[in-house]
């Protein structure tokens, strides 16, 4: 196998091991709408970074890196959508203060 196919070959795993990696903490999030233990700035962040690397991802040729990137691009954009949109419908619990 020349050395090209080998990069595309562990481009292409990588992305599959990946993707597989992701895809039960989707479903948890989709039918629970828990995520009450993910950072709304963590996944700001993400998102923030994954739109700044996508300008060196556009300059690189088609393959594999655009699938995982496309992928983990759109996970930080779902996973933010869900945080917004999940929080401000899931009731707060206060501390009920003691009168003793």
């Amino acid at each position: 196998m020349s050395q090209e196919g080998v990069r595309l070959l562990a481009g292409s795993l990588a992305t599959f091991i990946f993707v597989g990696s992701n895809l039960p903490m989707l479903w948890k999030a989709m039918t629970t709408r828990d995520l009450g233990s993910y950072s709304l700035l963590h996944i700001g962040l993400s998102n923030l970074g994954n739109m700044v690397n996508w300008v060196y991802v556009a300059g690189l040729p088609a393959g594999p890196v655009w699938w995982l990137h496309g992928f983990n691009t759109a996970v930080a954009a779902l996973m933010f959508t869900w945080k917004v949109r999940y929080e401000r419908k899931t009731p707060r619990l206060t501390p009920q203060l003691s009168s003793h």
